[in-house]
């Protein structure tokens, strides 16, 4: 019942031209002697989040480079996701912890997939709580076992955690985002090792302004008026309502100012349409609030689109683990605002960069600064895509993990 998920071939060498000759042969010392080694990478879902974005272009570069890796998404129906999206939540902060049925619900699944996973695994590769059992359950089906953390752990809900982290904290190994969201308690050995975009997939390959500025038409923006983005899950922690708020708040400055908010609906996100729904209820009818996701017809071209031509590009949000759009937006050189929390500091310098800012009137200011003086936008993106480009494009995420095996290894 486990589904192995298909990917597309990539090439390290490819991207040589982007990270330097330097950290690509330093990838294949790397992987030299684990050439062989048989990672199994088990997620919730195969689209719609960062978790499948990331491993789209992880795996295929542990293949490249001589690994045996795969990608197996875990079975689970609608009480499944609704028990793990209120899990999920809770672990962001929300006061609601999971029922008994939910938290049973939660196990009987994990159990359910554990009795599915096959042995003979060097490595595996647990992503989320979702799956987050499944070493208690079936430790013996593979020599390594490492869980991935993929959300902001900074100030979970203490019930919550409180009963997950007897299943997590016994992990040989895990990997956060940050060191802050390392919970208290957490056993073996933990890896911090920060996500990172490929600069070569769809979403985020070079598009010329025309071709940005045709497709985002397409969809009804006016593309002679400046437009303020935000990409993102319809989700709370993403705040759409304060995004629409310190639109609002622009618009008495800039009257022909455009909002778009883009976002996709992911199969373990059973609250997304909830959430979609209600941003569209708070946009009021305003048709300079364009409110889209991938049922629309909003891809990885459409996103890299709207993130090309946007004037400024924000991430408003009150949770988040690291925030991929934050670097995606960067990478365009694009002038940025994003909420002071979790990941997103980590992306960016305040002030230099692109700036941090923790209500719709701190958001509303920066935007109309940005709209007003061109030369600080060009300057803020140009510094941002500069140290996406150090920092946190794919080879270097693949060099961290092949770090993190090595010691696996040596320890097995």
């Amino acid at each position: 019942m486990l589904q192995h998920v298909a990917v597309a071939n990539k090439s390290l060498a490819d991207y040589t031209h982007l990270v330097g000759k330097d950290l690509i042969e330093e990838i294949y010392a790397l992987a030299e002697p684990l050439k062989g080694l048989r990672v199994a990478h088990l997620s919730a879902t195969a689209f719609g989040g960062g978790v499948s974005e990331l491993l789209y272009t992880l795996i295929p570069l542990m293949r490249d480079v001589g690994l045996d890796a795969d990608w197996q998404v875990i079975y689970g129906q609608d009480e499944f996701f609704h028990a793990t999206k209120r899990m999920h939540n809770a672990l962001q902060g929300d006061p609601a912890d999971l029922s008994e049925s939910e938290w049973a619900t939660w196990l009987g699944y994990n159990e359910l997939n554990a009795q599915q996973l096959q042995g003979d695994i060097d490595i595996c590769f647990v992503h989320d709580p979702q799956p987050a059992a499944l070493y208690a359950l079936a430790a013996e089906k593979a020599k390594g076992w490492l869980w991935r953390c993929h959300i902001d752990l900074s100030t979970p809900n203490p019930a919550t955690i409180e009963r997950l982290l007897p299943y997590i904290s016994q992990y040989p190994h895990s990997v956060f985002h940050l060191q802050d969201y390392v919970p208290e308690g957490m056993g073996g050995t933990v890896h911090i090792v920060p996500p990172a975009i490929d600069p070569l997939a769809p979403k985020n390959m070079a598009l010329s302004p025309d071709d940005a500025a045709y497709v985002c038409e397409q969809f009804g923006v006016d593309i002679d008026r400046p437009l303020l983005l935000q990409v993102s899950r319809f989700d709370p922690w993403k705040d759409p309502d304060g995004v629409i708020d310190a639109y609002r708040i622009v618009k008495e400055r800039f009257p022909d100012v455009q909002l778009a908010l883009v976002g996709s609906m992911a199969s373990d996100d059973p609250e997304g349409w909830e959430f979609y729904n209600a941003t569209l209820s708070h946009a009021a009818g305003d048709d300079d609030i364009k409110i889209l996701n991938n049922f629309n017809g909003v891809g990885a071209i459409e996103v890299n689109a709207f993130q090309s031509h946007a004037d400024v590009v924000i991430q408003k949000s009150t949770r988040e683990g690291f925030g991929l759009t934050v670097t995606e937006a960067l990478w365009k050189a694009k002038p940025f605002i994003g909420g002071n929390v979790g990941g997103i500091p980590l992306q960016l310098t305040d002030g230099e960069s692109g700036f941090l800012v923790s209500s719709p009137e701190e958001c509303a200011a920066r935007s109309i600064e940005l709209l007003a003086d061109p030369l600080l936008a060009r300057e803020l993106g140009r510094r941002g895509k500069e140290d996406v480009r150090k920092r946190f494009l794919s080879p270097r995420y693949l060099r961290d993990y092949l770090r993190v095996f090595s010691t696996i290894v040596s320890e097995a």
